[in-house]
């Protein structure tokens, strides 16, 4: 379980190809903070830590990346020098300080739009039709893990939604949302309480 707020920027030093994907990743945790077994949030995906090593400040873990994983993330993210969000997973008496994150991709969506707004950033991403029914205005929903609030919401008449997002400088400095461009892909989790009320809406229909 995470939250969606990210805790640092890992890079992939490494991909191994395997039966599934070996990835090491740097970050600058203190690798004894980090437990074999631990799961951390990579952009959205919860994986599991099997190797870790480094000193404080400039460690680094590996985790092995399954092709069902790869299937249903963005193309993209899994090459050496990528940039990827990091969180650990939430531990009891933390701070709830952005929404419930499973850590499942549900769909990867695709930067429509991207221009400055302010000082901020003002985002138009397109999301794929069984995720309509999920995104709302005021809601939140999940980018590359980072824990959004949707601004405004258009639905498409191929059934398909563009949703739009405000960046602030600050999420921009410390998570890769900063990195995005026009056409990028990103990894989308919608949220948890609007999914059990879109299932017990449809049950009730």
């Amino acid at each position: 379980m995470f939250t969606g707020i990210v805790t640092a920027i890992g890079t992939i030093q490494s991909v191994e190809r395997r039966g599934d994907l070996r990835v090491q990743i740097t970050c600058p945790w203190d690798p004894a903070d980090i437990a074999i077994g631990a799961s951390i949030a990579c952009s959205g995906v919860c994986l599991t830590v099997v190797k870790r090593g480094g000193e404080k400040g400039a460690c680094w873990f590996a985790v092995d990346v399954s092709a069902e994983t790869v299937s249903r993330a963005a193309k993209a993210m899994w090459t050496e020098g990528r940039n990827l969000n990091l969180e650990p997973s939430l531990r009891l008496g933390d701070e709830l300080g952005g929404h419930i994150v499973t850590g499942h991709v549900d769909a990867v969506g695709r930067v429509h739009d991207w221009h400055p707004e302010g000082d901020s950033m003002r985002a138009t991403i397109a999301a794929p039709a069984d995720l309509a029914p999920f995104i709302a205005a005021k809601g939140s929903i999940t980018i590359d893990g980072v824990s959004l609030t949707v601004n405004s919401v258009s639905d498409r008449p191929d059934g398909s939604v563009h949703f739009g997002l405000n960046i602030i400088p600050h999420t921009a400095e410390v998570t890769t949302l900063g990195e995005l461009a026009q056409g990028a892909e990103v990894n989308l989790e919608i949220d948890t309480v609007a999914r059990y009320l879109q299932r017990m809406a449809s049950l009730r229909g």
